[in-house]
């Protein structure tokens, strides 16, 4: 496909917003890749790391580079060597683009390839009229998930492989941080078992959200001694798994007082820089604590199992997503996560189809 389109472009090696284009040209296909006619693309912590230029973003990101990985839409065009899908197909898309060839991808974890490509990252992305991907990087949407839902599976999969790491299944869990992804992890802690879950976060707003996605008690760190209450509610032994979305130090450093001996704490949120961890002797070492970290998804298990999450009680798509803004109306939605609004912020780049959702029922997401 010939012809130029609209998108958003992080231009700049350093600190910076996004640049936005109305002549960036449609990207021309490799063999093994698939054209996608972007729907909605939803914003994620990652694309505000990558704009603030932090030491993740400096080791991985060389602009000019079109951002935008958590997205849904319809394929228009197929590469010569594509067997598996075709145009029409309705998919999301899975961001993490493994080789094929190293260790970890002949030995069933593609998901932590040596030689990992990511998408609307190292290479260009969805903040676009139009996406190129290798094929066997989308997932075909069932028809009951609607494109908005079909969004959340990658960026919400990174919260249901914490949980799927925490093995929670008869467990007490704290989720720490109740951000999109939190929500997530905390509504798949219900739905796969868990016999009570702890939130946390600093904002009052989201904590209430929480709430209604499953969580049995919520806290504001700021506001309460979080070790203490979590032990008070456990009887003194602590929680059995904590579930860190927030990658920030002072709270890490809180999820492993607030486990029992031979728990196990999973780190999801990424860390804006090097974190130091408190008291590794006592909080660590000698409870046997396991400290693991989880990649993105699980490729494909994780995200059937946010389907599963995704259809049950606990899960609401209209708390997770905090509003909807055409592409040129990026700068009201980054706008809105720095000033701490929840939820998803979904860009889309077709303005009909924006205006066409902002009242729609919870009911006809999935429609």
């Amino acid at each position: 496909m010939e012809g130029v389109m609209r998108g958003l472009v992080k231009a700049v090696a350093a600190p910076s917003g996004l640049v936005y284009h109305d002549d960036l040209p449609i990207p021309q296909i490799k063999d093994d890749e698939v054209l996608i006619k972007v729907h909605c693309t939803a914003i994620c912590g990652s694309d505000i790391h990558i704009l603030d230029w932090d030491e993740w973003s400096k080791k991985r990101i060389k602009p000019p580079v079109t951002l935008g990985h958590e997205t849904s839409g319809d394929i228009v065009a197929v590469g010569k060597n594509v067997t598996d899908r075709k145009v029409g197909d309705r998919v999301s898309c899975e961001s993490h683009i493994p080789c094929g060839k190293c260790y970890f991808c002949t030995h069933g974890m593609p998901h932590i390839c040596k030689d990992i490509q990511l998408f609307g990252c190292t290479q260009n992305g969805a903040f676009a009229e139009y996406a190129a991907i290798r094929s066997d990087c989308t997932f075909l949407l069932p028809d009951d998930v609607s494109y908005e839902a079909a969004c959340m599976f990658e960026p919400m999969g990174a919260g249901v492989h914490g949980v799927e790491a925490a093995q929670v299944e008869g467990k007490t869990v704290l989720v720490s941080g109740c951000g999109p992804i939190g929500m997530t992890a905390i509504s798949a802690c219900k739905t796969f078992g868990a016999t009570k879950v702890f939130a946390c976060d600093l904002l009052d707003s989201r904590l209430a959200i929480a709430k209604d996605m499953g969580a049995d008690y919520v806290f504001n760190s700021a506001q309460v001694d979080l070790p203490a209450e979590i032990l008070r509610l456990t009887g003194g032994l602590g929680a059995d798994a904590a579930i860190d979305i927030t990658g920030a130090q002072a709270a890490i450093n809180a999820d492993l007082k607030c486990l029992r001996a031979a728990g196990r704490m999973v780190c999801v949120g990424l860390p804006s820089g090097p974190v130091t961890l408190q008291d590794m002797t006592d909080d660590l070492i000698y409870r046997e604590v396991t400290l693991t970290g989880v990649s993105g998804r699980l490729i494909w298990d994780t995200w059937r199992d946010f389907a599963k999450v995704m259809s049950g009680p606990y899960y609401k798509l209209d708390k997770i997503i905090g509003g909807r803004y055409t592409l040129e109306q990026y700068e009201d939605a980054l706008a809105a996560i720095r000033q701490g609004v929840p939820g998803k912020m979904l860009l889309y780049p077709d303005a009909s189809t924006q205006k066409s959702r902002l009242n729609c029922k919870v009911s006809e997401i999935f429609l």
